[in-house]
């Protein structure tokens, strides 16, 4: 590490990395510097000229602070530190006329404009700006762009800060925006009016520091100063990004990202962001219970009695879905276990090794993406199972990371060193491996594990990761998945073992999955889907949004979940129901409130305790074994149709029709 340079910065002596910015050492010290432009996770641009600030003794005029480096400035008068002033009459003056010309042609609809209230240029032209303008020529306008469903442009209001172009070229990995033309013709435009074609162009709503950039579902319906603003957890993959849902009255309005460096940075994915509308629609708000064939509204002491007829003394399997809290999943473990059941989480088929946390939850960090040097991919296309994570991959690539794939070619937005389509390539690979210098990761995905043989290739992949000295990640497609691996809701011998011989399925939100005719089944869950339409007993429960949840995320990172609003008509916390059953059948569970519930659970698993901190997992190798020899098949077909939630989502199926669209559309070229 080189060696800290001082700098003086408006009197205050500081000691920096010569390879800061001086935008970077103003916020070490706690000095606000405006921007429009910059971005901590973009390359650096320099062309909004906000952030001048002046360098004592350099040229006589005032100096980008984000092109220009700590290292970059010349000592003081005897080997002095270097002074920078951020506040001098220069520095003002410069802010004003560069306000000044950024207002020219930016138009007066703030009223009317989705970013007010929230909008920097707003914020600036009020902290740095001036109360006149000597502009009375006429503003230009622009066209405004047909960037898809997600994305509302107005482009009129744009200021040429270029960060949604260099967001889709650098972190989302597509090429379709640019700016043309020159001087006042120059606008962001995309190619050949191409709408964009990726799972993270929303993030561009977020980047964009004026209104020329809104979200089209959300438009127009609520004022932030309006919302409740709840911190939380995402469930749509196994991720866990952080993630702020905001409310108004009991209607969930639109969920932000929040920046958290280990998992998500502050990025999210599309389905993430927009999946609210699928919230209100298809909501379960009353218990069912089938009679004759058809189902039939009825009470809870009705439903919770006709559950306790059903499960006394019959066979018992319980099925435990992929958005399901580890709250939930325990309290449903220690009602089918009371009454001599099975319980299983692993209803994809996924032979994950119960009891083994460096089988199901790996040994590496989310993060250690960053700096990877050689990275495995088996079996997943984390493009589609974990876009977020994907940019991160990218992100690492760009740095100079060889990418290494077995699976079938699919553009993941970087190039990769193919090895098969099949196991014979990760055999391969795990047989030649040998021990490598710089950090190395393997990540495999659901789509190698959930075949008869996956218990075989994840004992391949450990062995690569052994040999190769990597760490491993298991990318899951389910976010309950690691906690209720955690809790030990898993019967030995898998999916096919619990539901032997059962005469009652209790079905804890498992939509993704077909129940043979015969068995009775109760399903607990938020959303009509699949689940409920085989159901001869349902009982509303919560979705993510409306309860408290602990989730484990595919690192083995537990975290929490908060209540943003209160679920429909008379749906209950999904714990809550699980608990008022087993009273009914007699054999209450010993907790009366979620407090007590996670304070059982902690002193069975105290790691579960340890919010947001990514647990050690000693490396227990599986005996290697030889798979079959097919071609991997990726867990995900459609993004947008994962879960009940996003079934129930009117934009997420416009979504995946565009997309079934633009896959079978054929090539367009310029010529």
């Amino acid at each position: 590490m080189s060696e800290l340079r001082k700098i003086i910065i408006d009197g205050m002596e500081v000691e920096c990395h010569p390879a800061m910015t001086l935008i970077q050492a103003c916020e070490q010290v706690g000095i606000e510097v405006p921007r429009f432009c910059y971005h901590e996770r973009l390359s650096i641009a320099g062309n909004c000229r906000m952030c001048l600030v002046e360098v004592v003794g350099g040229p006589p005029k005032p100096t980008a602070s984000c092109a220009m480096q700590v290292k970059d400035l010349r000592p003081g008068p005897e080997g002095a530190p270097p002074q920078v002033r951020t506040n001098s009459p220069m520095v003002k003056k410069a802010r004003e006329g560069v306000m000044e010309f950024l207002l020219i042609n930016h138009p007066l609809d703030c009223p009317i404009c989705d970013q007010g209230g929230e909008c920097d240029l707003q914020d600036q032209a009020m902290a740095y700006g001036v109360d006149f303008s000597r502009y009375r020529e006429p503003k230009r306008a622009s066209e405004d762009l047909d960037l898809g469903p997600l994305v509302e442009t107005h482009m009129t209001r744009c200021i040429s800060c270029t960060r949604c172009v260099r967001f889709t070229s650098e972190v989302a990995g597509i090429t379709q925006m640019g700016q043309t033309g020159r001087g006042e013709d120059a606008e962001i435009t995309s190619y050949l009016n191409q709408t964009l074609d990726s799972n993270l162009q929303g993030n561009i709503i977020d980047l964009c520091p004026v209104g020329a950039l809104v979200s089209k579902p959300y438009a127009f319906t609520a004022r932030p100063w309006e919302l409740s603003k709840t911190e939380t957890v995402d469930v749509m993959d196994a991720m866990g990004a952080s993630i702020r849902v905001d409310t108004k009255g009991r209607e969930v309005m639109r969920i932000l990202p929040r920046n958290h460096d280990g998992v998500n940075e502050e990025w999210i994915s599309d389905k993430t962001r927009f999946v609210w509308d699928g919230l209100r629609r298809q909501r379960l708000d009353r218990p069912y219970l089938r009679v004759d064939g058809k189902l039939k509204p009825v009470t809870w002491p009705e439903a919770l009695s006709a559950a306790s007829k059903a499960m006394t003394g019959r066979k018992l399997a319980g099925l435990v879905g992929d958005l399901a809290p580890a709250e939930a999943v325990f309290a449903l473990k220690q009602l089918i276990e009371g009454q001599g059941g099975h319980v299983e989480c692993r209803t994809d088929g996924a032979k994950l090794p119960a009891g083994n946390r460096s089988g199901y939850a790996g040994t590496a960090r989310i993060e250690d993406i960053d700096s990877a040097k050689t990275i495995y991919l088996i079996g997943t296309n984390p493009r589609v199972e974990a876009p977020v994570m994907n940019a991160r991959i990218r992100a690492a690539w760009a740095a100079g990371a060889d990418v290494h794939r077995v699976g079938p070619a699919v553009d993941l937005t970087y190039e990769c060193v193919e090895h098969g389509a099949g196991r014979d390539g990760l055999v391969a690979l795990a047989k030649d491996a040998t021990q490598l210098d710089d950090p190395a990761l393997v990540i495999i995905g659901m789509g190698a594990l959930r075949e008869a043989d996956g218990a075989a290739v994840l004992s391949q992949a450990m062995a690569l990761a052994d040999k190769t000295g990597a760490g491993l990640l298991v990318l899951h497609t389910a976010a309950s998945r690691v906690g209720a691996m955690d809790v030990g809701a898993v019967t030995e011998g898998g999916l096919d073992a619990a539901l032997k011989g059962a005469e009652v399925v209790y079905n804890l939100g498992a939509d993704e999955i077909d129940i043979a005719p015969g068995a009775f089944v109760i399903y607990q869950g938020s959303h009509g889907d699949r689940g409920a339409h085989r159901a001869d007993l349902i009982l509303p429960g919560a979705a993510y949004t409306e309860e408290p949840g602990l989730f484990v995320n595919l690192e083995g990172r537990p975290q929490l979940a908060l209540r943003a609003g209160f679920a429909p008509g008379d749906a209950k916390e999904n714990w809550a129901i699980l608990r008022a059953l087993s009273a009914e059948l007699g054999a209450t569970l010993p907790f009366d409130s979620i407090t007590q519930l996670r304070r059982v659970i902690t002193e069975l698993h105290p790691h579960l305790g340890d919010v947001d901190v990514v647990a050690e997992n000693p490396v227990v190798p599986l005996d290697l074994s030889a798979p079959a020899k097919a071609d991997f098949v990726y867990a995900i077909k459609d993004f947008y149709l994962t879960n009940p939630v996003a079934r129930s989502s009117k934009l997420m199926a416009d979504l995946s029709a565009q997309a079934a669209a633009r896959a079978s559309a054929p090539p367009m070229a310029a010529e």
